[in-house]
């Protein structure tokens, strides 16, 4: 089933810095599902058009997480100011380069509290542009089965 989204979202990073980063949302996404066992490494995939335009930022959420990610990369690094604690040093962009455009995530010793929809947003901007678009690419509901099943 397609969806359409469209909204605005403001990032409100670390207190120290006093700006915000503004995104436009919008985009189709079409929802997967991947089944993984416990305590494996999976692969979430995503794949931003490749349309020659530098990506600045990459997004992954969670959908039930509230104001914390799962992964956030922006300023040609990773940014771990606001990643929910569960993830810290479990996850990873599969290529750092983002070679044509593939953001998937690296999710590595998953358990049955992964369960849950990722989302992965992607924003690209043109040379021109101030305003960076933050496009829902790819929806993917994870199950992990429990230990010995």
């Amino acid at each position: 089933m397609l969806q359409q989204s469209s909204q605005i979202v403001h990032f409100h990073l670390r207190p120290k810095l006093l700006f915000t980063m503004y995104f436009y949302i919008s985009g189709v996404s079409d929802q997967k599902h991947i089944t993984a066992e416990s305590g494996h490494t999976v692969t979430l995939p995503c794949r931003a058009p490749n349309d020659d335009i530098t990506i600045t930022a990459v997004e992954w959420t969670r959908t039930d997480l509230k104001n914390e990610y799962v992964f956030f990369y922006r300023n040609k690094g990773f940014d771990p100011a606001n990643q929910h604690p569960s993830f810290k040093n479990r996850v990873d962009l599969q290529d750092k380069q983002m070679k044509d455009g593939d953001v998937s995530l690296i999710l590595k010793d998953v358990t049955t509290a992964d369960n849950g929809t990722y989302e992965c947003r992607v924003a690209q901007r043109k040379t021109n542009e101030e305003i960076a678009t933050l496009n829902l690419i790819s929806s993917i509901y994870l199950h992990v089965d429990p230990p010995g099943e």
